[in-house]
This record gives structure tokens, sequence and C-alpha cells, in this order.
């Protein structure tokens, strides 16, 4: 099944119920000891299973209540140049690398639309940015999440193999 055992989605999911939980209250949840549940929890940190650990912030508390979507066409020559720039706007929350006609999506906040159109344009001033269109978000429908995801590899996990066909 890959990296994660039985053990490993069991905790997971703990985590999942309460992302805050201790490594006591874990091992208690579980039926484990402390050391294993901090062995499994560095095994997942060192495999990367965890994303970042900040705190996650809304924009809105910072006074920046206008969230919007840049999508970017750039000279690909210049990818590796042109995120290092955009990461050094604090306006920008994120980026993604895309497949297809849009090369970067951007995720901004701002203050204002005035301030919105100052961060639209000091992206399009980097130099190999050829293109942007910018969506407003109107609202989070759907928050991140892996719940569901986690919850479909636990049921897979648990299935007996399938019985070998017969000829």
């Amino acid at each position: 099944m890959g990296l994660l055992d039985h053990v490993d989605l069991e905790l997971l999911n703990a985590l999942a119920d309460d992302h805050r939980a201790t490594v006591v209250a874990l091992a208690d949840r579980l039926g484990l000891s402390r050391n294993t549940v901090q062995a499994r929890m560095a095994k997942l940190e060192r495999s990367e299973v965890f994303l970042s650990f900040e705190r996650a912030m809304s924009p809105k508390a910072l006074g920046l209540p206008i969230e919007a979507m840049i999508s970017i066409t750039v000279h690909q020559a210049d990818l590796p140049r042109i995120t290092a720039e955009l990461a050094e706007l604090p306006e920008v929350l994120q980026v993604h690398g895309l497949s297809g006609q849009i090369d970067l999506l951007a995720r901004v906040a701002a203050r204002d639309t005035q301030h919105l159109f100052e961060v639209d344009a000091r992206i399009l001033s980097i130099e190999g940015v050829e293109r942007t269109e910018t969506s407003l978000v109107m609202g989070e429908v759907i928050g991140y999440r892996v719940r569901p995801l986690l919850e479909s590899v636990r049921a897979e996990s648990l299935r007996p193999e399938s019985a070998p066909r017969s000829s």
C-alpha cells in the first residue's frame, strides 16, 4: 500500500479528529506507548506526510479581506527566478505550478481592489511574466481537507486481498 501501514493510518485519523492532540493523548486513544507514537510521528514527519505546521491565519484578520486567484503565464526559462520573485511579495499567500496554458496560479490577499490592482501590477512587472488573469475569490465552498481521502485509504487498507480468480 505504500509508505503508510495500519498504525500510521490510525494515527493520522486520530490527528484528523484532533490536530492539537498531544503525543500522550494519541497514545491513550490508540492503545500505544508514548514512545511508539513519538517514533511514528517522527517517521511520518521525515517521510513528508505532514504539510506545514504553520498555524493557518485569516488574511481578513490582518486587514486584507480581498482574496484573489491570479493565473500567471510566464516565459518558461525564467520560471525559477519568477517563482523566487513572487515569494518576495508579502501579499502572495500560495503559488502552484500548473500544466496546461497557465503556468502558475497565485493566491493573493489585498486590502481593497486598488491594492489588488497594485499587486497584479507588481506581478506583471516581473521580467518574464507574459500575462496575468485575476479572479476574485467570492467564498470558499470546500476548504482544504484530507479527511475523506484518509477514510478512503483506511477503508482500502482494511479490505481483505481479493481472492485469486480461478480459470
